[in-house]
């Protein structure tokens, strides 16, 4: 179901409006997304552009009692221009009614069609990077969507030349898991010197482009408890992760660990390094969801172009309640705008 768009992406991309995607159309996304137009008047928000239908826009906005005006943009350039004023909207072919709080495949098309647009655009120098609404992958899989994720949907549509990672961002804290979404069982027989040694080199080099870090420091976690205590709880330690850190300390990367996971949050801790390498979903989400919920944001790694997230769900439950939280939406924009301005700085190779 995936279509490559092989354009070749601006190797310094100019600080044009980031392309937001509709994500579930039952869900928060327009919600959140309007929300964050909002807060311009008291903040200074990135512009940006929403790929959607501009009457399903406009109605959500009435049904949610807020004043916000619509204009249908033919293009990103010029979503700039009329951002203060109002929230562009590139048209996407008119979709089937869908209730919210109630997900249908009938819309998957203009979902899919929503994210696969945002790359091209992307590519062709119409924005300067995505912000993924959520989706819901259950809904997709329904209509016949392949790929386990956002994240490897985007790696087949960019012909990204690595396998991207996936990094999750809160102001003081930034967590990259090894392993993502298996089960625990599956997630530690996978885990590999192999893996380990990929995430790190991944997020070293995004850490130096991406977020202005000349020499990052990383933090390698344990699997087992206490470290493995030597081999008594557990011998990956020895005969996984201490390999991969000796081979990446040998590259030139600044690495430490393994550390008991039980210690590597704290606040203390967390001031010793700039990322934690995780070995598997929980152990990386949990502390990051715990330091602060609402303003986590999911950054993908090792594409060509510039990708980040909300790092909540659907929330089909409060859907056009308007109750959303839209920080995680807020901070995904300002950290994907933060992210282009330091690629635009970049010499050109």
């Amino acid at each position: 179901m995936s279509t490559r768009f092989l354009a070749t992406p601006l190797a310094r991309p100019r600080q044009l409006p980031l392309a937001v995607t509709m994500g579930e159309p039952a869900g928060i996304g327009t919600e959140i997304t309007l929300r964050a137009w909002q807060a311009q008047e008291k903040r200074a928000i990135p512009k940006f552009f929403l790929l959607d239908d501009p009457d399903r826009v406009r109605y959500i906005a009435r049904r949610l009692g807020w004043e916000v005006p619509v204009t249908e943009v033919a293009s990103g350039l010029d979503a700039g221009a009329v951002f203060a004023e109002a929230l562009p909207v590139v048209a996407l072919p008119r979709m089937p009614a869908i209730d919210l709080g109630k997900p249908s495949p009938e819309g998957a098309d203009a979902v899919l069609g929503s994210i696969r647009q945002a790359v091209r655009m992307t590519l062709e120098g119409e924005a300067s990077g995505i912000v993924t609404n959520p989706i819901h992958k259950g809904v997709l899989y329904e209509a016949g969507f392949r790929f386990p994720g956002h994240t490897e949907l985007l790696a087949s549509l960019t012909d990204a030349g690595t396998a991207p990672v996936m990094m999750l961002v809160c102001p003081d804290l930034r967590v990259v898991p090894v392993t993502v979404h298996l089960p625990l069982g599956e997630a530690i027989a996978r885990l590999s010197a192999a893996s380990i040694i990929h995430c790190t080199r991944v997020t070293a080099a995004a850490l130096k482009r991406d977020f202005g870090l000349s020499h990052p420091r990383i933090s390698i976690a344990a699997l087992n408890p206490h470290a493995g205590e030597g081999g008594a709880l557990g011998r990956e330690e020895i005969e996984v992760i201490q390999p991969a850190i000796d081979e990446l300390r040998i590259e030139g990367i600044a690495v430490d660990g393994p550390h008991p996971a039980d210690t590597l949050f704290h606040r203390r801790s967390r001031s010793t390094y700039d990322a934690a390498i995780c070995m598997y979903h929980d152990q990386a989400l949990i502390p990051l969801k715990t330091i602060d919920f609402h303003r986590g944001v999911n950054v993908t790694l090792g594409l060509p172009i510039i990708r980040t997230s909300p790092d909540h769900g659907t929330a089909l439950d409060i859907a056009g309640r308007a109750i959303a939280n839209p920080s995680s939406m807020i901070q995904a924009l300002t950290i994907a705008s933060r992210m282009a301005r330091r690629r635009a700085a970049l010499p050109v190779p």
